[in-house]
């Protein structure tokens, strides 16, 4: 296994989080969407842009994880958005690069974001999944 880093995300790391996601949409998700939602979705351009104000304002907890130096996975995760459960947390999204996936590094990320979650008092998460992303619901 690679040397692993977790760091909070900051204002300037944009472009890194936007690559990660659109990069891992594309993977994750080319058999579950079409291909025209995909590229509505996977768009750089817009991600970046909406990084830029999750960051500015503060609007979750986000996380990227390096291996080896390298930018790799990120986590975003927020008190819940939905009203029915507005007492717990939201993992917002979780998203890191094919060529290390089924390796392990997911999950040092998930019990990392769990741990911040757990600390920040929450004891209900929530994760809302594609009804056909089965790596996500396992």
């Amino acid at each position: 296994m690679s040397l692993v880093e977790l760091r909070s995300a900051k204002a300037g790391d944009e472009k890194i989080l936007a690559y990660i996601q659109t990069e891992s949409w594309n993977a994750a998700f080319r058999d579950i969407l079409s291909p025209e939602m995909l590229t509505q979705y996977a768009n750089i351009e817009k991600a970046e842009e909406m990084y830029r104000d999750v960051l500015a304002r503060c609007l979750a907890n986000v996380t990227i994880e390096f291996l080896e130096g390298q930018p790799h996975c990120i986590a975003a995760w927020s008190r819940s958005r939905s009203a029915p459960a507005s007492g717990a947390a939201e993992l917002i999204c979780i998203h890191s690069l094919c060529g290390n996936w089924q390796r392990g590094y997911g999950s040092i990320m998930m019990r990392h974001i769990l741990g911040e979650i757990k600390a920040a008092g929450f004891s209900e998460v929530i994760l809302w999944v594609f009804e056909k992303n089965l790596r996500a619901i396992r």
